[in-house]
Parts: structure tokens; C-alpha cells; sequence
């Protein structure tokens, strides 16, 4: 069965739609509707409609024939109100434990620490809690800390002991002299060691005292700052033998008694302080200046020898 435009003479739309409509009316077995002043003879007829379709007129999108139409899946979800029936799987429900994970990053048992698993111990470290954030953070409207007042206000507040503006106790207690007030007034300054110990410790007649044999004789045992003081003897006690001492200072009473019994004593040099080269060379001007002026005090004090004869 022939398809003319001739039958179409009115048609409002384009070829495209008009060809689809063609191959829809073919593939139902039905005829395209024509115009009145068509005879309705002239579409009928006993033979079936063949399965080919022919369009003359105007070139169109549409060739083929019918046979090749097969219909392409559409990858869109339809518009109605019924879902697809293949669902996506469903993900698995896992349960994730913080402290399992934080101790994960601690090294087993024989294992070296390095920078990828230095961590604290498990349940060592608490978040702290965020206060003054607001209504919706639970805690209320000042969130505890009151209306008013400097420490209901933002920023680092008052510093430790502050008492409001009046005398704080640390400074209303007594006050410690000495090592005991952190004063460095009373730090010691020698390792000091007394004559009866010396005399318990067994030295023979001649031998030397110093820093060195006391430590090998283990009277003293100095650690920390005490290595780098110096020694100095006291007067406790009594010494019967005869000995070379060798420290940076002596007592009055120490002194008395080692020179009774005929000990030699020997005062070692401090350690010289820094000073400026300009009060270096005042120093030694002074020292030149009373080397002189004794020297002549001296000279004066001799007699004359021609005014005697």
C-alpha cells in the first residue's frame, strides 16, 4: 500500500513527525486518515498492508524500513510512582572503636619507636570540654560562668593568686633568708670538711690534704654544683700529726691549730673575676703606686750608717 503527501495536504507539522506517525499507523495494520475531498475507495482494498513504507516527496530523516526498527533501552528511571525492583546492596553496618584505632598506633611489644608510631597511651589524653559556645551547647546560658564579673569574659582572665587588688598571701607570709627563700646569697660556696675528720681518716705524717685525696679517701663526695667548689678546712676538732694542707680557705680556728702543731698551709688562688680592661689598668696603677711607697717607707726606716759613725 502507496503513501502520497497528496493525501496530507494540510499537515502542520514536520516531515520527522509526520513519518513517525507513518511507520506507527504501518505497524498496527491501520490507514493514515486522508482529506475529505479523497474518495474513501481509492484507500480501501482487499490486499494486507505490505510491511514496506515509501515516502515520496521531500527528503526526510527517517530511511529504512520498518523491519530495522528495534527499540533502544532508555537509561532514564521512569516517571511514575513505581520503583525498579533491582535495589543496590545494601553497605555492611560496622561498629568503629577509637580506642582500638589509638591503640593500633602503639608499637608491639620489642618493637622501636619511630615518628610514624609515637603515640600516647590509650585512654591517656581526654579532649577537653568546649564551655561558652552558646545556648545549643548544653551547658546553659552563661554556661557557669555568670553574668557579670572579668572572669565571665573572654580572653586569659586573672593571673594565679590574684586576690582582686588586696595583698595576696605570697606575699603576706613570712619571708625564708638564705637557699630556703631561693636567695643566691645562701648557696654554699666551699665543700667544707672539719679537722676531726681529717684525723679519723687515717693520714700519715707528711702527706698531702687537698680537694683530690679527700675524695679518694672518700670523705667528701661532691655532685651537681658542689664538684666545681672549692675546699676549705674547719676548726672542729683536733689534729696530732703533722700535714700539708692545700685548700682555697681557712677558719680563724683552723688556722690557729694547724700552725700550733706545724702543718704547712697553703692558700690556693680563686678563680679571677672578669673585669673591664679599664679597671684592670687602674689596678695596676694602684698596685705600682703602694709598691713604691713601701719600698720607700722602707728606706726610711733603715738607720743611716754615716750618722751613727
Amino acid at each position: 500500500m502507496e503513501f502520497t503527501l497528496s493525501q496530507f495536504p494540510a499537515y502542520p507539522y514536520p516531515l520527522e513527525t509526520l513519518s513517525f506517525q507513518l511507520v506507527t499507523l504501518a505497524r498496527r495494520g491501520r490507514a493514515p486518515p486522508v482529506s475529505p475531498s479523497s474518495s474513501m475507495a481509492a484507500l480501501v482494498s482487499t490486499t494486507p498492508i505490505r510491511t514496506s513504507l515509501t515516502i515520496s516527496g521531500p527528503s526526510s530523516l527517517f530511511k529504512g524500513n520498518v523491519t530495522s526498527l528495534k527499540a533502544k533501552p532508555c537509561n532514564f528511571n521512569p516517571l511514575s510512582g513505581t520503583h525498579s525492583t533491582s535495589r543496590p546492596q545494601a553497605r555492611p553496618f560496622m561498629v568503629v572503636n577509637k580506642r582500638a584505632s589509638a591503640a593500633a598506633a602503639v608499637p608491639a611489644v620489642g618493637e622501636r619507636f619511630r615518628l610514624n608510631n609515637l603515640a600516647p597511651q590509650p585512654g591517656s589524653r581526654k579532649k577537653a570540654k568546649r564551655k561558652g559556645r552558646g545556648i545549643a551547647a548544653g551547658q546553659g546560658n552563661s554556661c557557669g560562668f555568670g553574668m557579670r564579673g572579668q572572669k565571665s569574659r573572654s580572653g586569659p582572665g586573672v593571673m594565679r593568686g590574684f586576690e582582686g587588688g588586696q595583698m595576696p598571701l605570697y606575699r603576706r607570709i613570712p619571708k625564708l633568708r638564705g637557699i630556703a627563700g631561693g636567695m643566691h646569697a645562701g648557696l654554699p660556696k666551699y665543700v667544707p670538711v672539719n679537722l676531726k675528720d681529717i684525723a679519723e681518716a687515717g693520714f700519715q705524717e707528711g702527706e698531702e690534704v687537698s680537694l683530690e685525696s679527700l675524695k679518694e679517701k672518700g670523705l667528701i663526695n661532691p655532685s651537681g654544683r658542689e664538684r666545681r667548689l672549692p675546699l676549705k678546712i674547719l676548726g672542729d676538732g683536733e689534729l696530732d700529726v703533722k700535714l700539708n694542707f692545700k685548700a682555697r680557705a681557712f677558719s680563724t680556728s683552723a688556722r690557729e691549730k694547724l700552725e700550733s702543731v706545724g702543718c704547712s698551709i697553703t692558700v690556693l688562688p680563686g678563680r679571677k673575676k672578669w673585669l673591664k680592661p679599664a679597671v684592670l689598668k687602674n689596678l695596676a696603677r694602684a698596685d705600682e703606686y703602694f709598691a713604691k711607697k713601701r719600698a720607700a717607707a722602707a728606706e726610711a726606716s733603715e738607720p743611716d750608717p754615716a750618722a751613727s759613725s
